[in-house]
């Protein structure tokens, strides 16, 4: 059984709350994660990077898994007024898993090439609100936009993007996609370039 081990990388305190869920070998270091969480920094709020590791432990569904670890990051950071601030979650495949969870409490998420192969995980973003953002690769078997039909989430496919977002051409091209889908993010939590870290 894999563990959570969590990370405080930014505004220690804030009542606003993000977590940042890697993928199973994306980590929080990696572009698409790593700028998303400087973002958010730039805007005040307290980011929580989560790793995966070894762990013991009764064998638990990589749902019940991943949402156990969400429910403990954001109690570790609860600040002194529960409630009183955001919940939000950043997450990148594996970390996507958490989106059955965000739905029924209410947290808003950025959902960066989710596992919509996943029953759950495609339910729950199918059924998002317009405080989700949802963005997956034309090119990413895992990438099933038509299972997002009816969603009021706000969904942003980068056209030739693979499951890590790289398109076809060169490491330009991939990180002016990159820079796009930055962008979509901020648009969507409402950072202006101003507050964005440098």
């Amino acid at each position: 059984m894999i563990a959570t081990t969590w990370k405080t990388v930014a505004g220690q305190g804030s009542a606003d709350v993000a977590l940042i869920l890697p993928g199973s070998g994306y980590t929080a270091q990696a572009p698409l994660l790593y700028w998303c969480a400087r973002l958010l920094e730039g805007a005040g709020w307290q980011v929580r990077v989560a790793t995966w590791g070894e762990g013991g432990g009764a064998d638990v569904t990589p749902v019940e898994f991943v949402e156990r670890s969400v429910e403990d990051g954001f109690s570790a950071a609860e600040p002194s007024t529960p409630g009183a601030g955001r919940r939000l979650v950043v997450a990148k495949s594996f970390g996507t898993l958490a989106a059955p969870w965000a739905g029924r409490e209410g947290v808003r998420g950025v959902w960066l090439t989710p596992i919509l192969t996943d029953e759950p995980v495609a339910q729950a973003l199918a059924a998002a609100t317009r405080d989700d953002l949802v963005v997956g690769g034309e090119a990413d078997d895992l990438w099933r936009p038509e299972r997002l039909e009816g969603t009021d989430a706000r969904v942003v496919t980068v056209p030739g993007g693979d499951h890590g977002l790289l398109v076809p051409g060169g490491w330009r091209e991939s990180l002016a996609a990159q820079q796009r889908v930055y962008d979509a993010v901020a648009e969507h939590l409402g950072v202006t370039s101003s507050a964005a870290a440098p």
